[in-house]
């Protein structure tokens, strides 16, 4: 298993991103999702850290949308996320 799902993190910035409606979201935007997601302020330098470090692992896009960046998964990073839910439903016993 790649170190970037060692991270829940990055695993739950993953999780977010797959879940936006037209898959990718604004930096601010995920950071946002996230904080109220774990109800606590996250570091800017800390974020962005573990973003760029998914962006590196080649698991996050993103692209320039004027004044924002947009961040989407690769398909790397959709391959990774469904293997770690599948593991993770595996291992709760849901067969469903």
């Amino acid at each position: 298993m790649a170190k970037w799902l060692q991270s829940g993190r990055r695993r739950d910035m993953c999780v977010l991103l797959a879940a936006a409606a037209d898959g990718e979201l604004s930096g601010q935007r995920l950071k946002t999702r996230l904080e109220s997601r774990y109800d606590t302020r996250i570091e800017p330098k800390s974020f962005y850290g573990a973003l760029d470090a998914l962006e590196s692992a080649g698991f996050v896009d993103h692209r320039e949308d004027g004044i924002a960046d947009k961040y989407s998964l690769t398909d790397a990073g959709q391959r990774r996320l469904r293997e770690q839910y599948e593991w993770m439903r595996a291992a709760l016993g849901d067969d469903d």
